[in-house]
């Protein structure tokens, strides 16, 4: 009896029955609110925390910066594996706790540089990041959703367009020179991709019992998104 309980876990959402799969989206999307609501919990602890406020925005300075966003990728990416990989619940949980406190940190200089960019008009900015970027990963995900669409094809352009920023991040580190306005524009359109590309996975790719997995590779997106919404807004 486990062990066709396990089999029917183990079947991919696109094999599922429409109400299985209704129960699936339900739940990612539940954990994916959950995920964005731990995070801004977190963010509001890590800024009463001088010590730790002191310590993101000292790692934005010259090539600490690209220690800091080594030190992200190498946890995000550990987090993403093990959430994909794994049948087990508890290490889907783990890893996404992992994912949102990385993401919470690496977000401290920039939600600070509002604050001071705007002054009074801070929390404004971050409220208009934050529509905007809920606005546009709504509609996003409906065209997934109501198409079912497969967008597996933007892997690969989504791969290479994220090595190539991460070479200009690079360069405009090493040879300091500011990437501009144009650069936050296209990294907005690449976020909107791996959107598109996430939410795909999440209605063909992940198995019933992977929705942590499915709410995390969400999370990611949509939180590269807001910071490169952000981003554009602090320039304003």
């Amino acid at each position: 009896m486990e062990e066709i309980q396990q089999q029917n876990q183990n079947l991919l959402i696109k094999e599922l029955s429409i109400d299985q799969k209704a129960a699936f989206y339900r739940k990612t999307y539940t954990h994916l609110a959950f995920a964005v609501l731990l995070f801004v919990l977190v963010e509001m602890i890590f800024f009463q925390i001088p010590a730790i406020l002191k310590l993101a925005i000292s790692l934005t300075e010259g090539w600490l910066w690209l220690v800091m966003l080594g030190g992200f990728m190498l946890v995000t990416s550990y987090a993403e594996k093990m959430a994909v990989s794994s049948h087990d619940r508890n290490k889907q949980y783990l890893a996404l706790l992992l994912y949102v406190i990385a993401e919470a940190f690496i977000f401290i200089p920039l939600i600070a540089m509002a604050m001071v960019v705007a002054g009074d008009g801070g929390f404004e900015i971050l409220n208009q990041a934050a529509i905007l970027t809920l606005s546009l990963f709504s509609g996003l995900s409906a065209i997934v959703l109501l198409t079912k669409k497969d967008f597996s094809f933007l892997k690969s352009i989504l791969a290479i367009g994220f090595f190539v920023a991460l070479g200009l991040i690079i360069a405009g580190v090493l040879f300091g020179f500011n990437l501009g306005l144009w650069f936050s524009v296209g990294m907005v359109l690449l976020a909107s991709g791996s959107i598109l590309y996430q939410t795909s996975n999440m209605v063909h790719k992940y198995s019933e019992d992977q929705y942590v997995a499915a709410s995390l590779g969400l999370f990611a997106s949509l939180m590269l998104l807001f910071w490169y919404i952000l981003s554009i807004l602090n320039r304003n």
